[in-house]
């Protein structure tokens, strides 16, 4: 790799590495309630989102945010841009839209699906991201093959560690195909950040499958 692509991976490998500590939300969620994990949820997203919503309007703030965080930020994530044709739009930062989408799966689906959910977000994306950077060669949508690919496996690996309500084999089927809708997701590159699209689409995949295959599961993961 050129210099210049070395240190471009480099700072993606600190991103990633800071992104995987936030596996913490779905494994603490795991022994918290749901009424437990949106007392941190709400307060914590409403501090990030309001921290990231004053440094696109408060100059000082905005020095200070980007001196501290600046190696991570991408750069549509630091300065404002504009599509052509299009009104001028201010980006949330990825951590930010992390814990939005963390707190409304945790408002919308049962337990299992949002800790399988994140797990393949947090997870799934690292690895893609990691893998494609460094070894994609092939286009498959938006992204390469090979981080695709990585996204799939990882996915599914994911899949058969994270709790299930009868660990039937039909459950592990509905992970796969969630993980699938997943990878599409993550290859397609959405105008909305996949932090948000990604447990969404998988948790709400998972959500369906279970209420067209298992309907009395399903009724059951409303208590879960």
């Amino acid at each position: 790799m050129r210099d210049g692509a070395n240190i471009e991976y480099r700072a993606e490998l600190i991103r990633k590495s800071i992104h995987f500590c936030s596996l913490s939300i779905p494994v603490f969620y795991t022994f918290l309630s749901r009424s437990t994990a949106l007392n941190i949820l709400i307060p914590l997203t409403a501090s990030f989102l309001l921290v990231d919503i004053a440094r696109h309007y408060h100059a000082p703030t905005a020095q200070l945010f980007h001196k501290i965080f600046g190696l991570l930020l991408r750069p549509h994530e630091i300065s404002n841009k504009s599509k052509p044709g299009s009104i001028r739009y201010r980006q949330l930062n990825g951590a930010t839209n992390l814990l939005l989408s963390a707190t409304f799966c945790v408002l919308v689906f049962p337990k299992i699906i949002v800790i399988s959910s994140f797990a393949i977000l947090i997870v799934s994306d690292s690895v893609a991201a990691l893998v494609g950077r460094r070894w994609g060669r092939r286009k498959f949508l938006s992204k390469s093959l090979e981080g695709s690919i990585a996204f799939l496996v990882s996915a599914i690996l994911v899949v058969l560690v994270t709790p299930k309500l009868s660990s039937s084999i039909g459950e592990y089927g509905i992970g796969a195909v969630s993980a699938l809708v997943g990878m599409l997701i993550e290859a397609s590159a959405l105008p909305v950040d996949d932090n948000i699209t990604i447990p969404l689409g998988v948790g709400g995949s998972m959500w369906g499958l279970y209420a067209l295959f298992y309907p009395m599961l399903h009724k059951l993961l409303g208590v879960y």
